[in-house]
């Protein structure tokens, strides 16, 4: 089984130093979520202190790329493009990009719109640089774009990558109906019953993990997505315990 990684976003009480230092006791694969604690704009350097592989998911808290004020959509764009060559700097493999939301349903075009001109200004840049960007399927609240796997089409026009979540793609009811398509590059584990994007570990919903790793694409990225650092590690021992 490839190396499977842990998100800092279990660690977000501890300093970037202290977070990655606890992943690597346990794999050669963390991805940062580059914010408050973690933001990779002031922590740059800590990443050189490790001997890591790295995935980066882009800041959540302040972003929205759909949205249909053009001054903050393009601001939410040089986010990314810079930290885009951040990831770069530190030899990041992947940079997860959320596909942004909309407020109200009146404003649903103009925001996808909005979307469509971010996801242009992204598939330029990645002639430029060598972190693939990756655009992240959203779970079941109606304000965010790309729930279903018909937007994959948008990010194949671009030569934009997908990152599956298991998770969000299992609260809309679609995850086989992903996993067919068999296009993500990365992927976020972790588990929930179905109704709510729970981040349980890996086992403790009804999500059929061995399926989707029988059906994750060569190549692709695994990273876990834990509630707390113990349930990374029981999502290891679970995955690798998994049939092949």
């Amino acid at each position: 089984m490839n190396e499977i990684g842990c998100s800092t976003c279990c660690l977000m009480d501890r300093t970037l130093e202290e977070a990655l230092g606890l992943i690597s006791s346990r794999t050669n694969l963390a991805e940062i979520l580059s914010d408050g604690p973690h933001n990779l704009f002031r922590f740059e350097e800590v990443c050189r202190s490790f001997d890591l592989r790295y995935t980066v998911h882009a800041p959540v808290a302040d972003i929205n790329i759909a949205s249909e004020n053009e001054r903050l959509r393009r601001a939410a764009v040089r986010v990314l493009l810079d930290l885009a060559a951040v990831c770069d700097r530190i030899g990041a493999e992947r940079l997860v990009v959320h596909p942004g939301h909309v407020w109200g349903e009146e404003m649903r075009v103009v925001a996808q719109a909005a979307l469509d001109r971010s996801l242009d200004d992204l598939a330029a840049v990645q002639q430029e640089v060598n972190v693939r960007f990756a655009v992240e399927n959203m779970g079941a609240w109606e304000i965010c774009f790309f729930r279903s796997p018909e937007f994959l089409d948008r990010l194949a026009n671009r030569n934009l990558g997908f990152a599956l979540d298991v998770g969000h793609a299992h609260t809309n009811g679609n995850l086989a109906s992903f996993l067919e398509q068999g296009t993500a590059i990365h992927v976020h584990l972790h588990d929930n019953r179905g109704s709510r994007d729970d981040h349980l570990a890996c086992g403790d919903g009804n999500i059929d993990l061995c399926r989707v790793m029988a059906a994750l694409p060569p190549g692709v990225t695994k990273v876990v997505e834990p509630n707390t650092f113990q349930d990374y590690e029981r999502s290891l021992e679970h995955l690798k315990g998994l049939s092949p």
